[in-house]
């Protein structure tokens, strides 16, 4: 009996465009077409008020130009990063572009909803799935797009029937995550992670893009080397400063040049990378290292004069953080604390506890005792808990509450 013909590994990676954004304007769809910027606070909600002209209720909403603070921009609509406003961005520089943007609060609540609606339409279709974060994800369809052509597939039609049914599954995808959310998204199809990661960037937003292996060198040369998946910003200047801007450049390279700059492992891997190469396998299971909340503040809180405050703010987040604990089933050992002071200086602080677990008031208390090993003389930025050494939670153990 024959052997079945070979099938090409296909990897997809599925990216929500502008997914926060996207989630607020299906809660004011108003917004559609406006410049948005997702980032605020809880002053910054919309509220109702009587239409002068008619008397009727409408909603007002804030616009960045009244922002004032140092927070940073979570993400944007489209319309608004046409007026050069990105996701990380200051706001009040982004208010300096787009003044007249609206501005929504974050709501993480509402945007981890839509990401398990998303992901279970796509599990539903394809099982071999890698959650890379709360609005991407990559997945295997290989075994998928084999069962689709059957056995009897012709071997010398296997790999172009291969790419043509990737391309029909990967409508499928977009299509079962419209359906689940009424939310768009880009989906990238590739012989491998890498360049899937890559081709679901090129045709955004709502894009279907795929890069066989024989089209990898003529579409990834022209591209700066700042969409390989670990080539960063200091990467990147070094390459610029030996003449190096494009992966075409980079995969023209002498290999042995690049491990003397950049050291063996790394050279081989930006060589590699650049010619499109990558093996790594797609993790359907992995265990998350620890759970973490922090928050930057509107301004910069002093431990004394703000102590009220920062104790309120610092009770919050580990009561969020058991929370999150709870709900994905973990409890842990180690409780650990982060502090970004106003000179932007970082110190973090942790300790390892007798039990794991996932209790709030136990949370507080250790990474209370880790809070009085750091000198608060200087105001605070940025506070945050963690707590690591994650172990999933055996079905004897009880949750708590904060009451």
């Amino acid at each position: 009996m024959p052997s079945p013909a070979p099938i090409p590994r296909v990897i997809a990676h599925l990216d929500m465009d502008a997914f926060y954004a996207s989630v607020e304007l299906l809660r004011y769809p108003e917004l559609r077409g406006q410049p948005v910027v997702i980032g605020g606070g809880a002053r910054h909600q919309p509220v109702w008020e009587a239409d002068p002209a008619t008397g009727e209720q409408r909603r007002r909403f804030a616009r960045l130009g009244d922002y004032a603070g140092r927070g940073v921009i979570t993400t944007a609509t489209y319309e608004a990063r046409a007026f050069g406003v990105n996701s990380a961005m200051g706001m009040m520089k982004a208010a300096a572009k787009a003044p007249d943007a609206v501005l929504l609060p974050v709501d993480f609540d509402e945007y981890r909803k839509y990401s398990r609606l998303f992901k279970a339409a796509v599990r539903a279709l394809a099982p071999q799935v890698e959650d890379r974060g709360i609005d991407e994800i990559f997945i295997d369809l290989t075994d998928v797009i084999a069962a689709r052509l059957g056995p009897d597939v012709d071997p010398v039609e296997a790999n172009a029937e291969a790419w043509w049914c990737a391309r029909d599954v990967g409508r499928e995808l977009k299509q079962a995550v419209l359906d689940a959310t009424g939310l768009r998204c880009s989906v990238g199809l590739a012989p491998n992670k890498l360049v899937a990661k890559i081709a679901s960037e090129l045709d955004k937003p709502d894009g279907l893009t795929l890069v066989t292996e024989h089209d990898v060198a003529t579409r990834l040369s022209p591209l700066s080397v700042r969409r390989l998946n670990g080539v960063g910003p200091k990467s990147a200047a070094k390459l610029a400063r030996l003449g190096i801007a494009t992966i075409g450049e980079l995969a023209d390279s002498d290999p042995a040049w690049l491990r003397q700059h950049f050291g063996a492992s790394y050279g081989a891997w930006l060589f590699a990378a650049a010619r499109g190469q990558d093996d790594s396998p797609v993790v359907t299971e992995s265990e998350p290292k620890s759970i973490s909340r922090e928050t930057t503040f509107e301004r910069d809180l002093h431990a004394v004069r703000d102590r009220r405050q920062l104790s309120e703010i610092f009770t919050e987040l580990c009561v969020d953080v058991s929370h999150d604990l709870q709900r994905k089933r973990y409890v842990g050992r180690t409780i650990g604390i982060k502090l970004r002071f106003d000179d932007f200086r970082t110190v973090t602080r942790d300790q390892t506890i007798a039990a794991p677990t996932d209790d709030p008031a136990a949370i507080r208390r250790a990474a209370g005792e880790c809070l009085k090993r750091v000198d608060l003389a200087r105001r605070i930025r940025l506070l945050g808990v963690r707590v690591g050494s994650l172990s999933p939670k055996s079905d004897g153990e009880v949750d708590f509450e904060v009451a």
